[in-house]
This record gives structure tokens, sequence and C-alpha cells, in this order.
């Protein structure tokens, strides 16, 4: 995964989890606009969720959080 979706993930799991605390979830939707203007960095992100991790729909930030800090 490009190290600007991994800083973007992370970034997204901290605001989450800040304003909505530690039980918030998400789906890999968060980390993008309700514009697809990017949809090969869409693609990657959907693919490192749903068939790399085996991800449910929504799953809790501080999981995705700490997934993409392990494989920094």
């Amino acid at each position: 995964m490009r190290v600007e979706l991994k800083n973007k993930i992370i970034e997204v799991c901290n605001k989450k989890i800040l304003s909505k605390g530690n039980s918030v979830g998400l789906s890999f939707y968060a980390f993008f606009a309700n514009k697809n203007d990017d949809p090969a960095l869409l693609m990657e992100a959907a693919t490192w969720w749903i068939a790399t991790h085996k991800l449910d729909h929504f799953e809790k930030a501080l999981k995705i959080k700490k997934l993409v800090e392990d494989s920094i």
C-alpha cells in the first residue's frame, strides 16, 4: 500500500477516534471524498481491506490503525 494511503488512513482513524471514541467503526470509504477522483487509490484501499485482510464492511478504527501501523 502506498505511503500516502497509509498516512491518510492513520490520520482519519485518529480524527474519528478523537471525535467519537475508541469504539468508533468505519469502512474503507471513510478515507475518500464522496467524489471518486482517484479510482486507483480507492481500489488499492478496497483490495487491502477486502482481499488482503478479509475485513467486514465496518471495522473499529483502532483495529485498522493498528494494522496499518504494523505494516510500516
